[in-house]
């Protein structure tokens, strides 16, 4: 029995011998912390038409329901030190496009917009679903454009026809197109965003801003 408790106290030794000779993985090697992609995504949503009900039980607090859901998910890019980034002149838009016909209005997968009720924007309406979101870029004014054409999830070099971003947009299949109020704001915003604004009851507005650019068209739901 002494020897069976000496021998197995033995490979301990050993084991543990064994383990401390292990090199130490370098420092360059040690497990890294996921990076943010270069251009994280982002949301923006809003609720219209809904009321507030007074409370059920005494001391409660008003409730929102009712309401229906607007929202948009689409990349954000960063400046990273860079100006002028739509350009000028005959170039304007050519570098946030990237070779494609129109803006994609954000970063990689091409940018969603959902709306849970019918909207009426630029006097068209628009039905309840979910739609592609591009915006035609030109120095006096931008166009936003809503599609139901096919996207990608992931990204196929050999897909020819669903958008990524909006690389193979394709006009034969927009939905509405509607002219946007452009302006130059105070601040250079570094990361591009996508807001509600002014949202009452029935509409509100759907901004983009990025460096000092601030596109802008109102929307209300549809009678």
């Amino acid at each position: 029995m002494r020897r069976m408790a000496f021998a197995a106290s033995f490979l301990v030794v050993l084991a543990t011998f064994a383990l401390a000779q292990q090199p130490t993985p370098p420092a360059s090697q040690a497990p890294q912390a996921p990076r943010m992609p270069a251009s994280p995504r982002g949301s923006a949503a809003t609720q219209v038409g809904g009321l507030w009900a007074e409370p059920t039980t005494p001391g409660g607090a008003p409730r929102y329901t009712d309401g229906k859901w607007i929202t948009v998910d689409y990349g954000r890019p960063i400046l990273r030190d860079r100006t002028n980034i739509f350009g000028a002149g005959a170039d304007y838009g050519k570098k946030v496009n990237d070779g494609a016909p129109v803006w994609r209005a954000g970063a990689n997968q091409t940018t969603r917009f959902k709306t849970e009720v019918p909207l009426v924007i630029g006097g068209k309406t628009l039905p309840a679903g979910e739609y592609s979101l591009f915006v035609e870029l030109t120095p006096a004014s931008w166009t936003l454009i809503l599609s139901s054409e096919p996207f990608q999830q992931k990204y196929d070099p050999n897909n020819k026809t669903d958008t990524w971003g909006a690389y193979n947009y394709d006009p034969k299949f927009d939905v509405l197109r509607a002219p946007m109020t452009l302006a130059k704001g105070a601040a250079s915003v570094d990361q591009f965003t996508i807001q509600f604004a002014d949202v009452t009851a029935t509409g509100g507005k759907l901004m983009l801003l990025w460096e000092k650019d601030v596109a802008t068209v109102p929307f209300t739901m549809a009678k």
